[in-house]
This record gives structure tokens, sequence and C-alpha cells, in this order.
């Protein structure tokens, strides 16, 4: 019985000798395969890097995927060669457009000063037509043999106005201040302003045949419009009735 025990003991120690060594064959052919998989795994890795690469730095799949390619460079390029070609149009607009604008502004900066002026000489105007029209009637009285003792003081003011008028005429040229023609041109609503119609047969229709107050332009703008008399057709009655 006891030898029995024995042999059994012994068989089961030779099995759980066999059983270790099969379970180191087995991890050694695993360790192995997983040794060999590795080692294949980096060798692909290696002909990818050496595929893509191109001696600078080394690149990946997932960088490669990654990275712009030429196509969608150069079309951004010329985006953005579009965009700046546009606001560089859209400056040299803005600039020319604000030196228009300092340009008008350094025009007509003295249009309001100007345009009071005006006032000025009308009153001017004025004083010499009548100061005309008294010497008109001092020669008529003086052919009657009535005296006029103011004769040589009026003459002395009436110097004084026409050197005023004649210096603040000077001024007007020199900023650009121009007359509105108006006698005898055909009347335009832009320059001029009707004050009244009046019938002629000495002008054509529509035409201006008095002036009763100038107008002015500053450089080619309206300053103020001419206040005028505009001739219109005679009628046929009056015309009938004139020949009778």
């Amino acid at each position: 019985m006891a030898k029995k025990n024995k042999s059994m003991k012994q068989n089961e120690s030779q099995d759980i000798l066999t059983g270790s060594s099969d379970a180191s064959q087995e991890m050694n052919t695993s360790s192995d395969s997983t040794i060999s998989e590795g080692i294949g795994t980096a060798s692909e890795a290696s002909d990818n890097v050496k595929e893509c690469g191109s001696g600078e730095s080394p690149c990946t799949p997932e960088k490669t995927a990654s990275e712009p390619t030429v196509e969608q460079l150069q079309a951004a390029l010329s985006t953005e060669r579009d965009r700046v070609l546009r606001l560089s149009a859209e400056f040299e607009n803005y600039k020319k457009r604000s030196s228009r604008e300092m340009a008008d502004f350094r025009k007509f900066a003295n249009e309001m000063v100007l345009k009071q002026l005006l006032t000025v000489v009308d009153n001017l105007e004025r004083a010499i037509a009548s100061a005309a029209q008294n010497d008109v009637n001092f020669k008529a009285q003086a052919q009657t043999g009535v005296k006029q003792n103011s004769d040589g003081q009026d003459s002395c003011i009436v110097q004084g106005v026409e050197m005023t008028y004649k210096d603040i005429i000077k001024l007007f040229e020199a900023f650009n201040v121009k007359p509105v023609e108006a006698q005898g041109k055909p009347f335009d609503p832009v320059f001029h302003q009707a004050i009244n119609h009046q019938e002629s047969d000495q002008y054509p229709d529509n035409t201006v045949i008095a002036e009763l107050q100038k107008g002015y332009l500053l450089h080619d703008r309206l300053l103020r419009p001419s206040m005028v008399v505009v001739s219109k057709a005679v009628s046929k009655n009056e015309a009938i009735s004139n020949n009778e």
C-alpha cells in the first residue's frame, strides 16, 4: 500500500513538471510571436517614414493627412491677394474722395461772407447810380443858370464811393466771384429769377429785357440768382389794335 502511494506521488510530480514545461514552451512561443509582430510593425512604420519623409523631418500618416495640399495653399494665396487688392483700391478711392472734399471746402469756405458782401455792393451801385443821376441834373440846372455850391463836396463823396466799390470788385475777382450775364440773354431758371413778365416786340419771347439785381457765381456754384424782367410775345389782339 505504501509503495502504491509513493508511485502515485511520483506520477503526479511528473505530470506537474510536464505541465510546467508545456506552459513555459507556450509562453516562449507567445513571446516570440509578440516580439516578431512588434518587429514587423516597427519595420512597417519605418517603411512609412521612409516613403513620406523628404530628408528634412519624419512624417506620419496622421500628419500627412492634416497638412494642406498645394492646390489649397494656392487657392488661399489667391483669395488673400484679391482681398489685399480690394482694400488697396478702396483706400485709393477714399484718398481721392477726401482730396475732392478738401478742395471743395477750400473753394467755398468763404461763401457766406461773400454772400453778405453782395448787399454792400448793391448799395454802392445804387449810390453811384444816384450820383450819376444827380450829376445829370446838375448839368441841366447849370445850363439854366442855377448855381450849386456843394458840387466839389459831392464829387469827393462820389469818388470815395466809387473807389470802395472797385476795391470790393477786386476782392470778388480774387475769390473767383463773377457776375451772372443776364441782360439780353435767354431766360435760364438756374441762374435767373423772374420778377415780372413784360410784353415786348423788340425782344424774342422768354428773353431777359431788364436786370433789377445782379446775380453772382462763386467758381461754378451759384452764389445769388439775378432778379430779372422777362419778355413775352405780344398778343395778336394788341398787335392788330396797334396796327390800326
